[in-house]
């Protein structure tokens, strides 16, 4: 069996690392057309085909149809379009990762894994070392930036709490126990229909094993757990509201399954756990616990968990907005859409580019 160490690294690369190959244009814009080899261009660095083929590798781990294919390249490249905009701004800030921080970040991922396994794992994956260590800079880089600009910009006054609590004062008076719980569901099963916003769906026990991974890994990076859940989550319900089930009461959770239920009852608020069961994952986020009885503002859990909850919320929307802020101000050419929409709806050729097409 694959450590599961090196798993969460191996997926942190085909998700963050897709790009890590790019080249400047020296006119800082995109040509009206490009190379087939060339995919996508941000602000005059080029995505290559080659880097997107090898991300989509990674995570896929059976035949698709050619219309499935495109859809997941297509979003995955959408992916790295949004990573390389907030990458530009880590040099505008002069936000910079170092390598301290990168050597533990890298030894922390692989610690369990004996060098022979790792080896093995990345000849199989096509990867290399050097791959590993590049995806996982951009990833914490591109963390860093959005707690500078996200995360440490939202405020949650004491007004802010009070308004909330006197708008949900019923949330608050509890006849027993509650954990309020956050939840990323992912089935070795097609669903029946598109249950998050990327469209995602894992197929396989494999897919979804990887899949799983992926999203343990950017949980450790610094990733936001809504966001995850609203762009990756299988179940439809939901995913809406970024993995949210709220307040869950002692009795309700006796019902669940054992694996699910003990995962709630033994996680400290603040931690998340991945319960496997037949082929199926579900990555639980623990946000707080509160006691039976009437509560008030006054009181530090029910302060703390509603500032928890607003800021949430508000670090959603502003990571949102932010995004679609680089994006209003970027240089981007999606070159493969471009070619989808010529192509009316018919698969393009699918034959892997040559080595070092341009």
């Amino acid at each position: 069996m694959k450590s599961v160490a090196l798993l969460l690294l191996v997926a942190a690369v085909s998700a963050a690392g897709a790009a890590c190959r790019t080249t400047t244009s020296t006119t800082g814009g995109a040509p009206a057309t490009a190379p087939p080899n060339t995919w996508a261009v941000v602000n005059g660095r080029t995505i290559t085909r080659d880097e997107v083929e090898k991300a989509f590798r990674r995570e896929a781990a059976e035949q698709r149809t050619e219309e499935e294919t495109l859809a997941a390249k297509l979003a995955l490249l959408n992916e790295i379009i949004v990573q390389e905009m907030i990458l530009g701004q880590a040099a505008t800030l002069k936000i910079a990762l170092t390598d301290t921080e990168l050597d533990n970040a890298f030894a922390e991922a692989k610690k369990n894994i004996t060098d022979a396994d790792f080896e093995k794992e990345l000849s199989s994956r096509q990867l290399t070392a050097a791959d590993m260590r590049e995806s996982l800079r951009r990833d914490l880089l591109a963390n860093k930036v959005i707690e500078q600009e996200v995360s440490a910009k939202i405020t949650v006054t004491d007004q802010d709490v009070t308004a909330f609590f006197e708008a949900n004062r019923a949330q608050f008076n509890r006849p027993e126990d509650a954990y309020h719980i956050g939840q990323i569901t992912v089935t070795p099963v097609r669903e029946p229909q598109q249950t998050n916003r990327t469209g995602n769906d894992a197929t396989t026990p494999e897919q979804a094993q990887a899949k799983a991974v992926m999203l343990m890994e950017r949980l450790k990076g610094g990733a936001n757990f809504a966001e995850l859940a609203a762009d990756f989550s299988e179940d439809g319900q939901t995913a809406q509201r970024g993995g949210d089930l709220g307040y869950v009461p002692v009795s309700a959770l006796r019902q669940v399954p054992a694996p699910l239920r003990d995962a709630v009852l033994q996680t400290q608020p603040g931690n998340v756990r991945m319960v496997s069961v037949g082929g199926g994952h579900t990555i639980i986020l623990v946000v707080a616990r509160d006691t039976a009885g009437q509560k008030d503002p006054s009181m530090p859990q029910v302060k703390e968990a509603i500032t928890s909850t607003l800021r949430g919320h508000r670090e959603q929307l502003l990571r949102a907005a932010y995004v679609n802020s680089l994006r209003n101000k970027a240089v981007v050419m999606n070159y493969l859409a471009d070619r989808l929409v010529e192509a009316q709806g018919k698969p393009l050729s699918l034959a892997p580019a040559a080595p070092g097409a341009q």
